[in-house]
């Protein structure tokens, strides 16, 4: 999920754990309560503990000024953990009372913190990216991938609830609603890939496919949106499709982005299926094979949830294989992010690791 929209929720959920003056002053706390949670704290305050607590897990951008590596096997990991959190929400409540000059109010800082941590570690989970819940004790990624990295709906959702709480200010039940919908949403996103996994396992059986892994990733502007993968343990077979849609869309350049994003997931009945070899043509495999075994190239065999040699480059003096992840490949999409390879000056000398990049080029990897 994009930062924007984490920030946003954690505002979201702050305003709906927080009363306003007035409700506050007509049902104080009890005794019990208070010292469990702290005092209660103006609305405008819990709102920015929110936003921040919603954003603070994606400062773990800094390991992109640290190496490419560092940041694929770092983004996601100890600031989106649930065995860290505790040690987050202390640290922003630290930091909220200082700032508000209210040490008192310490508890409900952190408890506003913690649910805004908690809501964006929820919101990484819900997408395909994969969250390490368990870091630093384990680097297993878990995510239930039925959500795109950029759900308009999702954030949509988030700002009404926000900007109906603004208009009724003196009530929460805006933001309990909104945050009310958002699982509602999700469950619709989960119904969607269960139908897309449903049609490639029936495509396969059809096909007479054996099948090794059947998959589908979220893709843009609709929650019926999918690209399928059927992985034969050589090849993937991959379609995408629009798992509710009877007739195919036409969108022209200068139509809403939202029909332009969304046109080339096709009906079901007229799906195209395309063929990619996991280590490319004939000639290619052996070296793509043995890259792909390479122990430097550990970190993208963890990472990869769909590796696929997206070229081999040979000429006289060197030798070059750089593979993708086809989870982030996808229609409309002109730039595919976490590009890696090994290169090579000639038979029998070491491969080095790089980085690919549509403008920078590639850059060697430490």
């Amino acid at each position: 999920m994009d930062t924007l929209t984490h920030a946003l929720s954690g505002a979201l959920l702050a305003r709906a754990l927080t009363p306003s003056a007035r409700r506050a002053a007509a049902r104080p706390l009890s005794d019990r309560a208070r010292n469990v949670f702290g005092p209660e704290v103006p609305v405008w305050q819990a709102l920015v503990v929110g936003l921040v607590a919603g954003a603070f897990p994606d400062s773990d951008v800094v390991l992109k000024y640290v190496s490419d590596i560092a940041y694929l096997r770092g983004h996601r990991g100890v600031t989106h953990s649930l065995v860290m959190l505790p040690l987050w929400a202390l640290l922003l409540g630290g930091l909220a009372s200082l700032a508000f000059r209210r040490r008192e109010a310490f508890r409900r800082y952190a408890w506003l913190a913690a649910a805004g941590v908690a809501i964006h570690i929820a919101g990484d989970w819900i997408t395909q990216f994969g969250t390490m819940l368990l870091a630093p004790l384990s680097d297993a990624r878990f995510g239930l991938g039925s959500v795109f990295i950029i759900d308009l709906i999702f954030s949509g959702i988030i700002v009404a609830g926000l900007v109906a709480s603004a208009l009724l200010w003196r009530s929460r039940v805006p933001a309990l609603l909104a945050l009310a919908l958002l699982p509602a949403y999700v469950g619709v996103t989960v119904i969607g890939k269960q139908e897309a996994i449903s049609f490639a396992h029936d495509w396969a059986q059809r096909q007479g496919i054996t099948a090794v892994t059947i998959d589908a990733a979220p893709r843009p502007a609709s929650p019926f949106n999918w690209s399928v993968f059927v992985f034969d343990g050589a090849q993937y077979h991959v379609a995408h499709v629009n798992t509710r849609r009877s007739e195919p869309l036409r969108a022209g350049p200068d139509d809403f982005f939202v029909r332009r994003f969304s046109a080339p997931y096709q009906p079901l009945a007229s799906a195209t299926w395309e063929r990619w070899a996991k280590f490319g043509a004939a000639g290619d495999d052996a070296v793509a094979r043995e890259v792909w075994q390479h122990p430097r190239f550990d970190f993208f065999r963890w990472f990869a949830m769909y590796p696929l040699v997206y070229r081999v480059e040979r000429s006289a003096a060197e030798t070059c294989v750089w593979y993708r992840d086809l989870r982030f490949a996808f229609p409309g999409r002109d730039s595919v992010p976490f590009r890696f390879g090994m290169c090579r000056n000639g038979e029998g000398s070491e491969w080095s690791l790089y980085a690919l990049d549509d403008i920078a080029g590639r850059a060697a990897l430490r």
